[in-house]
């Protein structure tokens, strides 16, 4: 019988399941395998005053060799962004990452060779390591719009997007130094053999969100619940990329939103090569830094792009949580920090070395608040095609991965100094601020005609 004690009330039905976390880990495995992606790509920046002179290489020369990257680059954007529908993110990007790993050892042996030959052999592995990695930044975006609610999507885009940078800081002062106490064919090897190292912890750790062991119900629900696409590598989905598609490509171009968003991108991984190809050369030839100091130097900028970086996603994220649209709160951090990026222009009207390096810390850090460009995509690719679609994205910004070095070299060949070069960057920074304004229009998930 009740003894008049008061008693706490029993729970009726099943006791509710907390969600896991596993995104999170998803998304650092991302940033992880990103940064040692763009390091790869910076291999041939930070070693380049050493190459240069020991091959006798030109700076036009060393303008095309470092162009080669990005002409396979662009041109695999399609196939790889297919290759991710069909195939799925988890095996499509381990192969790709072991492929241009040994790629990257591969360009250690180059010294054997000189002269043009080695501008042959160099250009043709820089080549084929731009193919191996073209579905990386595709496969980062469909894995985010897989793992993560909209309202997330910011902060992850964010994190590792803001890799670029962060393999500036860590890895720039390490090749530096590798260079300088080994040689540059070190760089390659050491650099290689991690990426290799981390083909076997990519295919250990990430899965789909409804595959993956350690992600709960919760979560897949929670997931699923803000807009992500749970069921992205499932055979369904895989069966529905075996060839329509391609006749979607056409409708992307005529969409006046993601024609601006391709533009916008075009512009700002303008930016980003000029910071991973001649900014290190521009340091140590018009600067006077040696090797080993530009290497230490480059990383500054570097820290604060990735502080940028991380706070764009993060403050984006926050303007939608408070109720601003999606397009306000994607477009605002985009075209202030472009605007801050046209800062490195005033490096042409001083002779200090503090203040040309703080100038580019501001134009980097205001660069790292702008590139939303892939959280924007997470919100506006169709969803039937969304790593093909975020191929032709990719396809599109890496254009300038081409031009930029060319033009460039070029203007320092023509003029013999970086000044020229300097407003040529910051011209790409407005344009991308203008596009964003005028061309993108209101942004959404864009439907597909079918």
């Amino acid at each position: 019988m009740p003894d008049g004690t008061a008693t706490a009330a029993m729970p009726i039905g099943p006791i509710a399941e907390r969600k896991t976390n596993i995104r999170w880990l998803i998304v650092a495995m991302l940033f992880v395998v990103t940064t040692v992606n763009y390091a790869d790509r910076a291999t041939i920046s930070i070693a380049g005053p050493v190459i240069s002179k020991d091959l006798g290489l030109n700076a036009a020369q060393m303008g095309v060799i470092f162009s080669a990257f990005g002409w396979a680059y662009v041109i695999a954007q399609l196939p790889g962004g297919w290759l991710l529908d069909r195939y799925g993110s988890k095996l499509v990007y381990a192969g790709s990452l072991a492929l241009w790993s040994l790629l990257t050892v591969a360009q250690g042996f180059v010294g054997f060779v000189t002269g043009g030959l080695a501008v042959v052999v160099l250009f043709g592995l820089r080549f084929l390591l731009g193919l191996a990695e073209s579905p990386s930044f595709p496969g980062n975006g469909r894995i985010v719009a897989a793992w993560f609610p909209g309202k997330e999507r910011a902060t992850a885009s964010a994190i590792f997007n803001s890799a670029q940078y962060f393999a500036t800081v860590i890895f720039a002062p390490l090749m530096g130094w590798i260079t300088f106490s080994f040689g540059w064919p070190w760089v390659f090897g050491v650099m290689g053999g991690l990426g290799i190292i981390l083909t076997v912890a990519w295919l250990r750790l990430v899965y789909s969100p409804i595959d993956h062991p350690m992600a709960n119900r919760a979560e897949v629900d929670y997931i699923a619940a803000g807009g992500g696409l749970v069921n992205m590598d499932q055979p369904a989905a895989k069966d529905a990329a075996r060839g329509g598609e391609w006749s979607y490509i056409g409708q992307m171009f005529r969409n006046r939103m993601m024609v601006g968003i391709f533009i916008g991108q075009y512009c700002i991984n303008a930016i980003t090569y000029f910071f991973i190809t001649w900014f290190p050369v521009y340091l140590v030839q018009a600067r006077g830094m040696s090797i080993l100091k530009a290497g230490f130097v480059a990383s500054l900028p570097a820290i604060c792009g990735f502080l940028g970086g991380i706070l764009g996603g993060i403050f984006s994220d926050w303007m939608l949580r408070r109720g601003w649209s999606l397009t306000v709160a994607r477009k605002t951090p985009i075209v202030g920090g472009m605007l801050l990026s046209m800062a490195m222009i005033a490096c042409n009207y001083t002779d200090l070395q503090w203040v040309v390096v703080a100038l580019m810390a501001l134009a980097f850090f205001g660069k790292g608040i702008g590139a939303l460009g892939w959280a924007v995509m997470s919100d506006a690719a169709p969803r039937e095609i969304t790593g093909l679609a975020n191929g032709v994205f990719n396809m599109c910004g890496n254009v300038s991965s081409i031009t930029t070095p060319i033009i460039i070299g070029a203007i320092i060949q023509a003029t013999g100094s970086f000044n020229d070069a300097l407003v040529f960057v910051g011209a790409n920074a407005l344009l991308a601020a203008v596009s964003y304004l005028v061309i993108v229009g209101e942004i959404k998930r864009m439907v597909l005609v079918k």
